[in-house]
């Protein structure tokens, strides 16, 4: 039997609520990729007011403009990409630390049955 680890990383503003997680940088991916917030909701597959409502609900609590409309369409504001840049980033170092941990933890599993554990392990 194959294993393997996974994990989810989010961003929480003081108040608990979410700022981004892996769906919203879909949105934001989506928004650069093809300049418009419809079609990104088109892409996703998910109503542009879910989607709008997303993008508004992550710059209150954010205090930053992420995305704004132009003539041509939208477009991500330097905030904005720098958000989706440092998320990516974080979510990148932490699913590779976490597969470093897994293999170290997980490949040596089984080789003896005597375990001791312990607290702070």
């Amino acid at each position: 039997m194959a294993l393997r680890v996974r994990s989810k990383i989010w961003i929480e503003n003081d108040q608990g609520k979410l700022v981004i997680g892996t769906g919203r940088l879909r949105i934001l991916e989506a928004i650069l990729d093809v300049g418009s917030m419809n079609k990104a909701a088109q892409k996703l597959k998910q109503p542009f007011r879910a989607v709008w409502g997303k993008i508004r609900a992550t710059e209150e609590r954010c205090g930053l403009k992420l995305v704004e409309t132009t003539s041509e369409g939208s477009k991500l504001t330097p905030e904005g990409l720098d958000l989706l840049w440092a998320y990516t980033q974080l979510k990148n170092r932490c699913g590779h630390y976490a597969d470093l941990q897994f293999s170290e933890l997980f490949d040596n599993a089984g080789r003896s049955k005597n375990y001791t554990i312990k607290d702070d392990e």
